[in-house]
């Protein structure tokens, strides 16, 4: 895959280098070699791609569309995508490190986000509003214009599709800043977009570092929406930057998701739920299950359950389909190694795992697992983004709710239980914007996604994905009264 050749920026429907002609190197976490080179966006480039993104709002050439011709173009974006699927999934495996099935499903995703959206494009309607005699009274609810769109490198095919998918059905142009670390992902859906026929300039894929590139698009005067997803101390960063001009974002700034499990729970689907929900992509997933809320009388046994399952894991790189693939950067990696150490000065118990396996090229982790951990601890208060999870136990229902809601995030929670009413009560109390009963990652496109708490605002899929990506405005009409003669 390494090639002298540089990836350029897509701008205005174009391929072009990066002003300053710097480049970035991207690298295989799997073995930390250099399998691409791409041009570094900087400030420059961001005027040129905002520029030719505001063009396109201000001529409204995609307002001016009928809805279902956005949505056909859409499901050209979609078609692109699909017709070079197994080549695609490559390439995010190489960059992100995770397994090529779980590549696979993420192109799969983001080809689905394209269409569901697609279908969505002219079923986003406004609403007549009676207000007496004389008046004529409605809403339309319209573009915010240029969309900023800030991409992590965890799930960079799908989570640029599912943005930028809301962002053409409604009407708004859009300039996706890439990922430093997993830019090709972006690339790829600029070259759909651009297969698909897309008016030059509606959509715009720069690679560029968050400080340089990101900085100068969340600041440009032209942009007048922000969606990101990332770290709560960078979404402060970015909130701080859109209060100065009043521009509204959709911010999903990570959590610390937390599984109740019940002394009645299926021992083997929370095992299964940890072995997807904990290790998936080494942990680095928004919503993965970080701690483990389990009642006091099971604990032990299912602590030595979960032990077995992650000491079976198997350590490998992504394109070999290995169980625990690396994390995304050396970094990365000593972030979470850390992270593990401080757990043990803090008193957790270590069960398995808590070092980097350095023996390996790359960026491996060891899949680990701690018990006792207390509340107060780093372990269960911080994000750690890797293969971690924090187990501790609880005596009563509501003790396990105040454990579980004990952080500052809220974006995903859990409750395993067989007793249907104790899972809709303990449901109802977990304070999170996504909920799983008896398993892990339960939603689906279809399923409105987003925080609570620090975990941001604002939700992704399903069809209130829309609402984030229009502003409802009013026109009101006063018709004269017909004249009384012939």
């Amino acid at each position: 895959m390494a090639s002298n050749d540089v990836i350029k920026n897509y701008i205005d429907g174009e391929w072009r280098d990066s002003v300053s002609g710097t480049r970035i190197e991207v690298d295989d976490p799997s073995n930390a070699e250099t399998i691409a080179i791409v041009a570094e966006a900087g400030p420059r480039d961001v005027e040129l791609a905002v520029a030719a993104a505001h063009r396109v709002f201000r001529d409204r050439v995609l307002i001016g569309m009928h809805p279902y011709d956005r949505g056909r173009m859409l499901f050209r974006v979609a078609d692109a995508l699909e017709a070079r699927h197994e080549e695609i999934a490559v390439v995010n495996c190489a960059e992100t490190g995770k397994g090529l099935d779980l590549a696979r499903d993420e192109v799969r995703t983001a080809i689905r986000y394209l269409r569901y959206y697609g279908g969505l494009a002219d079923k986003l309607e406004g609403r007549s509003i009676p207000r007496g005699a004389n008046l004529v009274d409605y809403t339309v609810r319209s573009p915010f214009g240029v969309s900023a769109q800030i991409v992590p490198w965890n799930g960079p095919l799908e989570l640029t599709a599912r943005s930028l998918a809301c962002a053409i059905a409604t009407g708004n142009s859009v300039v996706v800043k890439s990922p430093e670390l997993a830019p090709l992902s972006g690339i790829e859906i600029a070259r759909a977009c651009e297969t698909a026929g897309l008016p030059a300039g509606a959509v715009n894929v720069l690679t560029g570092y968050g400080q340089i590139a990101g900085q100068a698009l969340i600041e440009h005067p032209d942009v007048r929406h922000i969606v990101f997803t990332g770290s709560i101390t960078t979404g402060r960063t970015v909130l701080r930057s859109a209060s100065e001009r009043i521009v509204p974002c959709i911010m999903e700034l990570g959590g610390k998701s937390a599984a109740v499990v019940y002394s009645d729970a299926d021992l083997d689907c929370v095992v299964e739920a940890v072995r997807i929900g904990t290790f998936l992509n080494a942990g680095q997933n928004c919503n993965n299950l970080t701690r483990l809320i389990v009642e006091r009388s099971i604990a032990d046994e299912l602590v030595e359950r979960v032990k077995v399952c992650v000491q079976g894991l198997s350590v490998g790189p992504g394109r070999e389909n290995c169980d625990i693939t690396p994390l995304i950067s050396q970094k990365q990696r000593q972030g979470v190694e850390g992270a593990c150490q401080t757990a043990l000065s803090q008193g957790a118990r270590l069960v398995t795992g808590g070092t980097a396996l350095s023996e390996r090229s790359g960026y491996f982790m060891a899949a680990t697992v701690f018990a006792g951990v207390a509340r107060d601890s780093s372990l269960f208060q911080k994000e750690v983004f890797g293969p971690v999870l924090a187990v501790t136990t609880f005596d009563d229902p509501v003790m396990a709710v105040d454990l579980a809601n004990d952080t500052d995030h809220g974006l995903a929670a859990g409750v395993f239980t067989r007793d249907i009413d104790r899972a809709l009560w303990t449901a109802d109390r977990l304070w999170a914007g996504q909920v799983y009963v008896n398993g892990w990652y339960v939603g689906g496109v279809e399923t409105p996604f987003g925080g609570v708490k620090q975990s941001g605002y604002g939700r992704e899929k399903g069809q209130e994905g829309l609402d984030g990506y229009v502003q409802t405005r009013n026109v009101g009409i006063r018709i004269s009264q017909p004249s009384s003669g012939n």
